[in-house]
């Protein structure tokens, strides 16, 4: 009887109140994307590794361009308080930090200058819709989303205009496009396959 006991996965049970952020560790390391949204639970499944090629190209693109002082991280989380609903704790594929960002584990959306989502079938809806009225109300200026395109992956771009991101660019292709935010970047999207 005991070896059978010993070969279960461990047991967790869900929170009396609202998902928090502590609750998070009670997941382990296997792969999935366990986020907070208004204190509600979101799991998302392992992404393909074409999805995970792409956020290291991302990556190698923005921290080529990074000035000094300015960090590019990927799957960084990111805390932000929602008020009576709850807090949301969401991880973007892609943060970039501005210089002086506190360094939390979780970090301050005052800290963040743009968050790049990768989409894959299973978080479709979720990087197009709920993440970015996320980022927006939290006041993070630049939202990129990776989308995959015809040839290549398409990147969409987007601004902070008051409380909504506004549309700035579709990129696609291998002709290199200069963008200002988060900071002067040149993108070319098929470079990211």
């Amino acid at each position: 009887m005991t070896s059978q006991v010993a070969s279960l996965p461990p047991r967790w049970s869900a929170p009396d109140g609202v998902w928090t952020e502590p609750d998070l560790h009670l997941f382990p390391p296997d792969g999935h994307r366990y986020e907070i949204v208004d204190g509600c639970l979101h799991a998302a499944p392992p992404p393909p590794e074409s999805h995970e090629a792409v956020v290291r190209a991302v990556v190698t693109t923005l921290r080529s361009a990074a000035p000094p002082g300015w960090w590019v991280c990927d799957r960084l989380g990111i805390a932000i308080n929602g008020g009576t609903s709850g807090e949301s704790n969401l991880v973007p594929d892609v943060t970039v930090l501005r210089p002086r960002s506190s360094g939390a584990i979780w970090s301050d959306p005052a800290d963040v200058a743009l968050v790049v989502e990768v989409e894959t079938p299973a978080t479709r809806r979720y990087d197009r819709i709920l993440k970015p009225s996320l980022y927006a109300e939290a006041g993070i200026h630049a939202f990129w989303r990776v989308e995959p395109g015809r040839a290549t992956p398409l990147l969409r771009t987007y601004i902070l205009s008051g409380s909504r991101y506004r549309s700035e660019h579709s990129l696609e292709g291998a002709e290199p496009v200069k963008l200002d935010a988060p900071y002067p970047v040149r993108i070319a999207p098929a470079a990211w396959i």
